[in-house]
């Protein structure tokens, strides 16, 4: 048992220093491939197009530059709300694709490309444009921003494609922007153009129905007037054959009696005294003296009158008041102004509202292209150092993987020279002998 662990150890050292001694041996081989790594990795860093990156901020716009548009009580925009805006436009795609597309002389990497320019474009805008804003669940900063980075290589001037595309981007905002505002004044006016007309509809209605009041209680009352027109003129129709048949019967009388001159029931029979003297009568009676005594020829000429009268009209006021009345209702005065109205809109109240608020939207007039949605806080200016490759990174790189290639080759052409009994002397674990194990536990 003593005899075999310093045996072990002697054969772990001969391990090592035989893997020492051969990778000596291969240090130029290693030397080479790592030299190889590294200049293969200069080729690609001279033969690389250099990438540079800009960035620019937005921050939002001041108050006062979005009063014209809130001045309108249509359409509010705070000055937040109008930088989202901007950050919306600038990281949509299809304003990236747009702009892409009007420059394409710009984009001239993307000529010999395979595919479609599009496609060209979308796997480079995937990786070239970042869109930054502040972190919510951070301290908020004392101002809101949208940064907005572009990764472009040295043939392009990123810088002035950067600055224009965010140009781009805000004036397509400020169309929607517009387009917008336009669709809410012009759905505005539809709603003001309907009321308007329900509102002449619903004033048509209204004065057809008054007119058609005012004729039908002219009609009324007209009838009724000539009902009692004629009821009165059959009254005195009536009347008036009462009288001439009350003459007759007078007449009869008065020849009975031999009255022909108006006369008094004292009267009679005082014609032999009249040669004796004069006679002063005083008679009082409260009765009325009949009609015969008014002597027949007065009664005749009445009843002549009477017979040859064609109308009764004048023997009754009220007569005259009922033709004045329907001489006033052939015409009413009040249907006949609204009739002759030429423009029903001057009479309308509610109408007089409408009309305001439409020649208001009418008159509406924003100056969408100086309206500033964003405050360009840092322009996107030329860098002075790319940001890829990294030269010296990728230098460390290419050598660190050369050594450890070289050394794996070094091991593998070692391997290869040994015998089988040195291949097991290089093992990195030497096996442990199953005898001695017990022996050891044992002792």
């Amino acid at each position: 048992m003593n005899d075999v662990t310093p045996s072990s150890r002697t054969g772990a050292e001969i391990d090592l220093l035989a893997l020492a001694v051969a990778l000596w041996g291969s240090r130029f081989l290693i030397l080479g491939v790592t030299l190889a790594c590294v200049l293969g990795a200069s080729v690609y860093l001279y033969t690389a197009l250099p990438y540079y990156q800009v960035t620019s901020v937005l921050q939002p716009p001041v108050m006062k530059a979005l009063d014209e548009l809130n001045g309108t009580k249509l359409f509010t925009l705070t000055p937040q709300e109008a930088l989202n805006r901007v950050g919306t436009a600038v990281s949509s795609w299809e304003n990236r694709l747009a702009f892409a597309l009007a420059n394409k002389e710009r984009l001239s990497i993307f000529s010999d490309s395979d595919g479609s320019f599009e496609q060209a474009f979308e796997r480079f805008s995937a990786e070239a444009f970042k869109v930054s804003q502040p972190d919510p669940r951070k301290d908020t900063p004392l101002s809101p921003f949208i940064g907005l980075s572009f990764t472009y290589p040295v043939t392009m001037d990123g810088a002035s494609y950067t600055n224009d595309f965010i140009q781009f981007a805000m004036a397509r905002e400020r169309q929607r922007l517009e387009d917008d505002f336009n669709a809410v004044v012009a759905n505005r006016l539809a709603v003001l153009e309907r009321q308007i007309s329900s509102y002449r509809a619903s004033y048509t209605t209204e004065k057809e129905s008054r007119i058609a009041a005012l004729l039908e209680n002219d009609s009324l009352r007209a009838a009724r007037l000539k009902d009692e027109l004629a009821a009165l003129r059959q009254m005195l129709l009536t009347r008036r054959n009462n009288r001439i048949a009350a003459l007759d019967e007078n007449i009869a009388i008065a020849k009975a009696l031999n009255i022909h001159k108006p006369t008094h029931p004292t009267s009679l029979g005082d014609a032999e005294r009249v040669a004796q003297g004069s006679i002063i009568r005083t008679e009082v009676n409260t009765h009325d003296t009949p009609l015969y005594f008014m002597g027949t020829e007065a009664l005749e000429a009445e009843r002549n009158t009477l017979s040859k009268r064609r109308s009764d009209d004048f023997t009754e006021p009220r007569i005259a008041e009922i033709q004045k009345e329907l001489r006033l209702l052939q015409s009413n005065r009040e249907v006949e102004v609204l009739s002759s109205r030429k423009n029903d809109d001057l009479f309308l109240k509610r109408l007089a509202r409408s009309r305001e608020e439409q020649a208001r939207l009418q008159a509406l007039s924003v100056d969408f292209s100086n309206l500033q949605l964003a405050t360009v806080d840092r322009l996107a200016s030329q860098p002075l150092t790319p940001v890829g490759p990294r030269r010296l990174l990728v230098l460390a790189i290419a050598g660190v993987l050369g050594g450890m290639l070289g050394v794996m080759l070094a091991l593998v052409r070692a391997f290869l020279r040994q015998t089988p009994q040195a291949k097991v002397l290089i093992s990195f674990e030497p096996k442990p002998e199953l005898v001695d194990l017990p022996r050891a536990v044992v002792g």
